[in-house]
This record gives C-alpha cells, sequence and structure tokens, in this order.
C-alpha cells in the first residue's frame, strides 16, 4: 500500500464508480481550503488502496478523511506558531523598551511595541533592524522560538491531540481494511465444501 509518491509520475486517477457515488459526500472545507487539494488527496488515497468493493470505497472514503484533517491541523497549528512568533517578538521588545519606563509614558511605548513587532512581520528592513537590537539585548532565533512554544503551548497541545486523533482514526481504518482484504484472500483461496 506504501510507496515512494513521485511527484512527476502521471497518475492514473482510479475512478469512483457510478453507484457508489453515494457512499461519497461532499467534503466539509474550511474558507479558504482547495476543493482540488482535498479531491487531489483523495485520489491518491484510492490510487493506492484501489478499492473494489462498496465496503472498501467506503474504507478509502473514510481513510481520506482524517488524512485530509491531519493536513488541516498541521496548517492552522503552523499557522498559530507564525502569529505567536509576532507576539513573542513584541514580548521581547516589551522587555527591552519598557524597561524602567516612566508610568505616564507606558501606554505611549506600548503602542510603539505593537507596530514594531507589526512593522518586523510585515517590512524586511524593520525585521533586520528589530532583530538586531533584539539580538544585542540577548534574544536569539532561539529564545524568540522558545516564547513561540511558551505561548502557543496550550493550543499546541490541543493541536496535538487533534492530529494523534485523525491519526489513530486512519490506522484503524487502514487495519479494518487490511482484516477485510485477508478475510476475503482467506475465503476465495479456502477449499469450499
Amino acid at each position: 500500500m506504501n510507496g515512494p509518491f513521485e511527484k512527476c509520475r502521471p497518475q492514473s486517477i482510479v475512478a469512483f464508480p457510478l453507484e457508489f457515488e453515494v457512499l461519497c459526500p461532499p467534503p466539509q472545507l474550511l474558507p479558504g481550503e482547495s476543493l482540488d487539494r482535498y479531491r487531489a488527496l483523495q485520489a491518491a488515497i484510492f490510487q493506492d488502496i484501489a478499492p473494489k468493493s462498496a465496503i472498501e470505497w467506503l474504507l478509502a472514503i473514510d481513510i481520506a478523511e482524517p488524512s485530509w484533517e491531519m493536513q488541516r491541523y498541521r496548517r492552522l497549528r503552523q499557522r498559530l506558531l507564525s502569529i505567536n512568533r509576532r507576539k513573542a517578538v513584541e514580548a521581547m521588545l516589551r522587555r527591552i523598551d519598557l524597561a524602567g519606563i516612566a508610568p505616564e509614558f507606558e501606554e505611549t511605548a506600548e503602542l510603539y511595541t505593537v507596530r514594531n513587532a507589526l512593522d518586523w512581520q510585515s517590512d524586511p528592513i524593520a525585521a533586520h533592524s528589530i532583530e538586531a537590537r533584539l539580538a544585542s539585548h540577548g534574544f536569539d532565533d532561539h529564545a524568540v522560538s522558545m516564547e513561540v512554544y511558551i505561548q502557543s503551548r496550550e493550543a499546541s497541545s490541543f493541536f496535538e491531540t487533534l492530529l494523534n486523533g485523525a491519526q489513530l482514526r486512519r490506522l484503524l481504518l487502514l487495519k479494518e481494511l487490511n482484516n477485510l482484504r485477508k478475510r476475503d484472500f482467506h475465503f476465495a483461496t479456502s477449499p469450499q465444501a
């Protein structure tokens, strides 16, 4: 069932039999998710599994779903880390810029800190300058990453739980498919009474 995936290799798509179309409901995609990418993943799984019966088609469809969910969760987790990276830079700038500042200037300094973190995210020149300033205070990329993971720990744990659940569902479905095929093979090869 598993083998090297070659991007350049032309794939012969396993045709979804018309009589089984009712088995495959439309995917539940989130805004921004691509139906074409979903169908490509589904087609790759169908090709790999090569279902032959209605039950095998149901299992193949059900295997595609958690596979898509896993990709979704990874994309969302990556987006979360990206957002929290800006927040981590903001927190470190706050430690540098607000240290010892007079209380009457804190609110204004806080606004500049937030603006600098946004500039770090969107302006490469500002990012270079801000990273140099952070480095001069001992905040390197590793320190920023540590801050990101600290800020993301609860959400990261949530995504890890979602990923593990989807992976477990997929593995159980693959095991069920394998057991079904072994049983069918056993019945096909056993002497008939």
